[in-house]
């Protein structure tokens, strides 16, 4: 059994446990309005005004005077999910991060000690309470993609479990939309065909899905129908660490990208620290407005996982793609493969482009390692202090992140 647990308003929920006054109240996390700023992420009461992520601030203060603008902490954050996971972990070694604030767990062989998956799920819920003072929904089922579903259909605080029976009768009534990669063009071509719901879609000839979406369709069927093999792959199994992030509404001013791109960087090689693991291979995906995909990918000469070498490498590629001139962005990721584990190795002269530390490798390389480390030891040790890069705090809050 499979439990997708996802926090409510995370960042928002966050700001306003450590600060009780706040809450009731209106509040945002994000950019400020005279800075072009953008709203990260939403607390429930800000949502009953409209406000939602990746809007601009400024908008977000017309509709609720009153909202309280916070500026995001991703320390705090990533501390907090840290202790997140460790409550996960008491229940089953089987995680699956995809966010800061979301996870698959794999219970299945948890149940012998700790009881049904729901009742897991159920503890762990109450957990998060008690000792972290948050709310977390929780969605149970037998497989990823209904769970996932589960965990969001009685958002916020959500708690839905879905027997293997019942799979069906929980998804036919749901709206097409539902199913992961039907997004806002899919979903209008496939009203314009009369396929509403996930039943629609599930009674829909096979031929009139291939000749309209072909392979892509069959792979929503399969969605429909509730058939989702996939497993929960930890980090320790994984052959590569990524994070990427769907926005809300198509962005297409590039300082926004950099700070976005910033921050998933961050968010890799924190974890690549972490699992003491170093990558070859640098990849940039984006999705465009159109939902065409691209990837890019650079191989470097020796494995890293400091921040600033996976930076520079993946700021390249994407420098790369403006210069050709960039449409509107729906989704940006990064991720890193090509692993080698044990110490660090050192990692000189990324693409051909000089820089001016680099006149002496080694005491950059020196510089960029002690960075990771204070970094690291002081975000592990003091979350609620704020210590990340400045060029990662201009960005909007995504729609999803894994």
């Amino acid at each position: 059994m499979i439990i997708h647990a996802d926090m409510d308003a995370f960042f928002a929920s966050v700001e306003i446990r450590e600060q009780p006054a706040l809450r009731g109240r209106p509040v945002v996390v994000g950019g400020r309005a005279e800075s072009r700023g953008v709203v990260a992420a939403a607390s429930y009461v800000a949502r009953q005004y409209g406000i939602r992520s990746a809007m601009p601030t400024a908008t977000a203060l017309k509709r609720c005077p009153e909202l309280v603008v916070l500026p995001g902490r991703m320390a705090l954050y990533s501390e907090v999910s840290r202790q997140i996971q460790d409550i996960f972990a008491r229940y089953t070694p089987l995680i699956e991060p995809l966010s800061l604030d979301e996870a698959f767990l794999d219970v299945t062989a948890s149940t012998v000690l700790f009881g049904p998956a729901s009742q897991i799920a159920r503890d762990i819920k109450q957990a998060v309470m008690k000792e972290l003072k948050l709310v977390i929904s929780m969605g149970v089922a037998s497989n990823k993609f209904v769970a996932k579903i589960a965990s969001d259909v009685q958002k916020p605080d959500g708690f839905v479990v879905v027997e293997a029976a019942g799979i069906q009768a929980f998804l036919d009534p749901l709206p097409v939309s539902r199913l992961w990669g039907v997004g806002k063009v899919t979903e209008k071509k496939l009203r314009a065909r009369q396929i509403h719901s996930i039943a629609d879609l599930r009674h829909a000839p096979e031929s009139f899905i291939r000749q309209h979406f072909g392979q892509y369709g069959e792979q929503l069927r399969q969605l429909a129908r509730g058939y989702d093999p996939r497993a929960v792959i930890t980090e320790r199994d994984a052959k590569s660490i990524s994070r990427e992030t769907t926005f809300a509404q198509d962005i297409n001013d590039v300082e926004i990208l950099s700070g976005v791109l910033s921050s998933l960087t961050e968010q890799v090689a924190w974890r690549m620290r972490r699992q003491n693991v170093q990558g070859r291979t640098v990849q940039l995906k984006l999705r465009f407005d159109n939902f065409h995909t691209i990837t890019r990918v650079h191989s470097l000469s020796a494995a890293t996982h400091h921040t600033r070498d996976l930076w520079r490498t993946v700021r390249q590629l994407l420098n790369k793609e403006i210069t050709s001139g960039l449409p509107p962005i729906r989704l940006i990721g990064m991720g890193v493969g090509g692993f080698d584990t044990g110490e660090p190795h050192e990692q000189l002269g990324l693409f051909d482009t000089p820089h001016t530390d680099d006149a002496n490798p080694d005491a950059a390389h020196s510089k960029a390692e002690s960075i990771d480390k204070i970094t690291d030891d002081i975000n592990h040790r003091f979350g609620n202090k704020l210590l990340l890069r400045a060029r990662g705090l201009r960005r909007p809050r995504p729609a999803s992140t894994r």
